[in-house]
């Protein structure tokens, strides 16, 4: 029996997912919250196997609720259940470690496919988003000078980055790092400059590939 949490902040989602899963009878749902607060609270209460996880969640994202959970329960799998199809969710979710990762748009099918790859052990993204990791794998920019590239970086810059690659915003990063916003940006547009990169998803490939921020 495969113990189920949902997470979506809109009741007839929750509702709609209900209706589907109860009708397979190895699977169970155990509790629903609305906020990544209530998932922590209820990942603790109910001791779910894996938890759906809906990246636009009111009071924090699924990405940092994802993170939050898994450093708390690490053994609970996390499959995001989400509108978003860009590369930047995709790559943050899979960062903070979500076992799998479905378009709302999927068909009921590949949800389950990705519940029971889940509770496996296994990781289940759907084509499209798989294809982005293959994209990213296969390309050449993967060398040497990223290396050097990064060494250009002051230390606050390097903190900056790590803030950013893992979804904060400008204000959160100048709350957590005590400058002002203005400065973070400020820092944000050299990062960008030395490292040569152009948007947010490629600053979050490249700190994946780095290893500067980790499941």
């Amino acid at each position: 029996m495969t113990r189920l949490l949902l997470v979506d902040d809109h009741a007839v989602v929750r509702s709609g997912l209900k209706m589907l899963l109860s009708g397979h009878a190895e699977m169970e749902i155990v509790g629903e919250a609305a906020t990544a607060a209530e998932a922590l609270q209820m990942a603790g209460q109910t001791h779910p196997d894996v938890i759906l996880m809906d990246i636009g969640l009111p009071d924090k994202t699924g990405i940092e609720a994802t993170r939050e959970i898994k450093a708390k329960f690490p053994d609970v799998k996390i499959v995001a259940l989400t509108i978003h199809e860009d590369e930047e969710y995709f790559f943050q979710m899979l960062n903070a470690g979500a076992s799998g990762y479905v378009p709302k748009r999927a068909a009921p099918d590949e949800l389950l496919t990705a519940i029971r790859a889940a509770a496996a052990g296994e990781v289940y993204l759907y084509p499209s988003m798989a294809k982005l990791l293959v994209r990213d794998f296969l390309n050449p920019d993967h060398s040497a000078e990223e290396k050097a590239n990064l060494d250009g970086l002051t230390d606050r810059e390097h903190e900056v980055l790590t803030h950013l690659a893992e979804g904060a915003s400008n204000d959160e990063i100048a709350s957590a790092l005590v400058i002002s916003p203005k400065t973070v940006e400020r820092h944000r547009e050299n990062i960008m400059r030395k490292l040569n990169l152009h948007s947010r998803s490629e600053l979050v490939r490249y700190a994946i590939r780095k290893g500067i921020i980790k499941a």
